[in-house]
């Protein structure tokens, strides 16, 4: 009997916020009980949880932030 083995991935989350204009996209970089630290750079955003992820967009939600959920497929 042959078993195939299968790859699990976990799906976790980071926070895209585009500001409108000619600036480029920035992530969340760093959570702190202090302001939300951002970064250009994708590589360096914080992979978080849904619900701590909702929540940085709840908190950086204004008229002039658009913040939106992306998802990361991370391996095992």
């Amino acid at each position: 009997m042959k078993v195939e083995a299968k790859h699990m991935t976990n799906t976790k989350f980071v926070v895209k916020v585009n500001r409108g204009g000619i600036r480029a996209p920035e992530y969340v970089e760093l959570v702190d009980p202090a302001p939300i630290h951002m970064t250009t750079n994708r590589k360096k955003a914080l992979v978080m949880g849904k619900f701590m992820a909702e929540d940085a967009v709840n908190s950086l939600h204004t008229s002039r932030c658009s913040p939106e959920l992306v998802s990361v497929q991370m391996a095992p």
